[in-house]
């Protein structure tokens, strides 16, 4: 990012108010990927859909987000960030309006799809302009925790506001919020947001890598998305085409003239190993909100309203520890040590739930995890996006920024399509064993529900381990000395060694 040249005090402003409207568009994204969780029952009834042609308002959106993240946070360090960010939000506010009028099942749909391409617009180049803003490590740390907060707190509000608006006006208005909301942050951006030049599409302009890896994101996202409702063998074909998209992407990078993706990205420990952390911790955590909403629903006969409001603690707890705690305890003990403390306490919070009873009560079963996976996601989600972005050159921090969101939406597609899947088999089982009375049902669920949480349970245990072992400081200070010894031109390194001889 460039800046007009002004007072430090205006330029401390000035980043300050971006990072607020970068926040608002963040927000209108994240709400919109739960808010619909809810109101999907009312939407079937009024616009008739199947039980698996409703999955497709979900999937919808997150086929193409997931699929173009990327891409377009590659093409915002080319054509600049700001640009993209400013289109991405005009686009996902008039889908959402799209949304809200929408009357039949197929302008849904389309709708949704839509909205999946303005939030991939909008997300993939957030993290690489918040760096760019706050490049000192102590004034980033905040920002992120900042950012953070606002991420996670969105998608518990989500949930909340869901059921409030469906209950009260109808689920059109699910989507219309969406409007006011769009149209105060495009203007704030237009207006606060620094203008960035970006390097030039002649600089990373791989148009055949670009076709390869979206066709492999997206193709990945369909297959995790719809495999409860189709045939193992066609999700492991799918998977195993993805797979093949993926190497031929692969391939391109290495022997391009002009990558879309520089393979020495990679190279870095701390962005691998925290964006490999990352896919298991979003893919427990989205799995216990949906689960968790189900349950409260399904077993505990909660409304849409009650099960909303139930979610409410978590994100103001989520608010207030990562505003007032986050930034000073990674300052003070290092991202490294705050994100295997967060990583144990969400392991600890789905432990509990792995327990929950068929005569659970809130304040008993529910409360308790709740309050412990808010703070271990207060503690962690700042430390590991900390970690992914350190990583990254400022050249590449765009790309950087959409790989750390395209990580967020596979890990949650992953968990939600594994753990609702493991949780329905193990109900139509129980109730094949023993027949589907009222009671018998409820117990059922809840014992599906518990076998979720317990592999959710095993998936956050294993992103521990694997944070411990890759993002130990030692390994990933090393791995980034390495790499800046690879960067070095013969002669620098020629010198270098002369030095050390000397």
């Amino acid at each position: 990012m460039h800046f007009r040249t002004a007072s430090p005090a205006t330029r401390t402003d000035s980043r300050w108010a971006s990072l607020v409207v970068l926040c608002a568009g963040t927000l209108m994204t994240i709400l919109d990927g739960n808010i619909v969780t809810v109101a999907m029952p009312a939407i079937q009834s009024d616009l008739g859909f199947s039980g698996p042609g409703l999955a497709w308002v979900v999937n919808a959106y997150l086929i193409p987000f997931g699929g173009l993240l990327l891409l377009v946070g590659r093409l915002g360090d080319l054509v600049g960030r700001k640009r993209m960010f400013v289109a991405g939000l005009a686009v996902f506010t008039a889908a959402s309006v799209l949304c809200g009028v929408a009357t039949s099942q197929g302008m849904l749909v389309a709708a949704r799809a839509l909205q999946g391409v303005g939030g991939a617009m909008t997300s993939a180049v957030v993290l690489g302009m918040l760096v760019a803003l706050f490049p000192e490590p102590r004034e980033q740390a905040r920002a992120i925790a900042v950012f953070s907060a606002v991420g996670a707190a969105g998608g518990a509000l989500g949930t909340f506001l869901g059921g409030a608006l469906t209950q009260a006006i109808g689920w059109h208005w699910i989507f219309l919020i969406n409007l006011p909301i769009g149209v105060v942050a495009l203007l704030a951006a237009l207006r606060i947001l620094a203008s960035d030049q970006g390097v030039g599409l002649g600089k990373g302009a791989d148009y055949p890598g670009a076709a390869l890896v979206t066709g492999a994101l997206m193709l990945t996202v369909y297959a995790i998305v719809g495999a409860g409702d189709r045939a193992l063998g066609t999700t492991l074909t799918l998977a195993a085409v993805s797979l093949a998209l993926f190497t031929g992407f692969t391939a391109r990078q290495a022997w391009a003239a002009r990558p879309l993706l520089r393979l020495r990205l990679f190279r870095s420990r701390a962005l691998t190993g925290a964006n490999s952390v990352q896919i298991l911790m979003i893919a427990g955590m989205y799995g216990f909100q949906f689960i968790g909403a189900l349950y409260l629903q399904r077993v505990l006969g909660y409304s849409e309203l009650l099960t909303g409001t139930a979610f409410l603690p978590a994100p103001i707890a989520i608010g207030v520890l990562m505003l007032s705690l986050s930034a000073r305890t990674i300052a003070r003990f290092g991202p490294y040590r705050v994100l295997l403390a967060g990583l144990v306490l969400i392991t600890a919070g789905m432990a509990l739930l792995s327990r929950a009873p068929a005569d659970g009560t809130y304040l008993a079963d529910v409360l308790p995890p709740l309050l412990l996976l808010a703070a271990g996601f207060a503690a962690a989600m700042p430390a590991v996006t900390g970690l992914a972005m350190s990583g990254a050159r400022e050249e590449d921090a765009g790309l950087a920024s959409g790989l750390f969101n395209t990580t967020q939406v596979v890990g949650g597609s992953l968990g939600l399509a594994v753990l609702t899947t493991l949780a329905a088999s193990r109900t139509e089982r129980l109730l094949g064993e023993g027949g589907g009375g009222g009671e018998r049902l409820v117990a059922a669920t809840a014992d599906g529900y518990r076998l979720a949480f317990t592999v959710g349970m095993g998936i956050t245990a294993t992103a521990l381990l694997l944070a411990a072992v890759l993002l130990r400081p030692a390994r990933v200070s090393s791995s980034a000395d390495t790499e800046e010894q690879e960067e070095e031109t013969p002669e620098a390194g020629r010198q270098s060694r002369a030095k050390a001889s000397l």
